[in-house]
């Protein structure tokens, strides 16, 4: 692990040494249905998640009403819409966030949310968020990077979009702004994406690059990957979150349901616990069964004077003699006393 500053987001602690912090993405799955919305963040909160993420902007803030060939969308889930027809359909009606916000609180929750444009961060600013998100969509607009650093919180920032290079300017241009406290999520923006695009050492890398905590913003289907990557130190994990993927909807099709989002709690939190130290002695567990590891015992009568040969001596399960390695320094010597067969060889026994 690297020596990688701790942050805190509402108290708690994220990075070395502490468990996976676990982020639910409400996203689009509320399919514009408060009560939808509610639902899944109290599934979360039973699930065990630490936090609850929305997305603020409108479809004005994001792009224009334009159904020209540069706004049509013509591949993956989204495929069919304009821009601005998706961003209405997907966005988080800003007069829910503070019901929201206050509803995750009531559940132990800490909530944020990923401003899209300046107006939101001072919307957000204006309910007491505890930190902000930035989206790997949006990593590459200084402007924004610089008006949420500015606030003083804690960031989080996603990398899906981003070349080793812009997450670099991102970087500076944060802590140059006033963030003192970051979060890199390696990212893959594929909906969904494919295992074998995940590169999980990246995580590895950008820990040791960037000198910041590094977690994984995930858009594979199903708990495998993010589990893998708690393996390798990601110190924070979110997901897409919905009750019923045939609830439909933009995000559905990549995003958790409750029993899953559960499972992905207990196999990250399982994950971290694995980590542990570097350690080569013997663990607890093992300790009974030391017993049943080779040592060296004599196999045969044996009678004062005689010589040790591997005729009457052999190495062998239970391990209460000798250990193995002893066996060229004892072959060739003589016994002290009479030793009877099954006996574990000992230096006592041998002159």
């Amino acid at each position: 692990m690297s020596n990688a500053p701790t942050i805190e987001i509402a108290g708690r602690p994220i990075g070395d040494g502490h468990p996976p912090y676990v982020i639910a993405e409400l996203s689009a799955n509320h399919n514009g249905n408060l009560g939808q919305a509610l639902a899944i963040i109290e599934a979360a909160a039973e699930a065990g998640v630490d936090a609850v993420k929305l997305q603020t902007y409108t479809a004005d803030s994001l792009t224009i009403d334009c159904d020209a060939p540069d706004f049509q969308i013509t591949s993956g889930p989204w495929k069919g819409h304009t821009l601005y027809a998706l961003y209405q359909q997907t966005s988080t009606p800003w007069e829910w966030h503070e019901t929201l916000f206050d509803k995750c609180r009531a559940l132990g929750l800490a909530a944020f949310s990923t401003p899209f444009d300046e107006r939101a961060v001072e919307f957000l600013e204006s309910l007491g968020v505890p930190a902000y998100k930035i989206a790997s969509f949006e990593v590459a607009d200084p402007s924004l990077l610089r008006k949420v650093a500015a606030t003083g919180k804690p960031m989080i920032i996603s990398t899906g979009m981003a070349n080793r290079d812009q997450i670099s300017e991102a970087v500076n241009a944060v802590r140059a702004a006033g963030c003192r406290e970051l979060v890199l999520l390696h990212c893959v923006s594929g909906y969904p994406t494919p295992p074998e695009e995940m590169n999980l050492r990246t995580i590895v890398d950008m820990r040791e690059r960037y000198k910041v905590c590094v977690g994984l913003s995930d858009h594979t289907l199903g708990t495998t990957v993010a589990t893998a990557a708690v393996a390798l130190g990601a110190c924070a994990i979110e997901k897409h979150v919905t009750l019923r993927r045939a609830d439909g909807g933009p995000d559905a099709t990549f995003s958790l349901e409750p029993e899953e989002l559960a499972s992905l709690v207990r196999e990250a939190h399982t994950a971290f616990r694995t980590l542990g130290t570097v350690d080569y002695g013997h663990k607890p567990s093992e300790k009974p069964n030391l017993v049943f590891c080779r040592s060296l015992y004599v196999v045969a009568d044996t009678r004062k004077g005689e010589l040790f040969t591997r005729e009457n001596v052999r190495s062998i399960r239970p391990g209460y003699g000798l250990p193995p390695k002893h066996l060229a320094s004892v072959l060739g010597r003589r016994a002290t006393i009479d030793i009877q067969r099954g006996t574990a060889l000992s230096w006592e026994l041998i002159a």
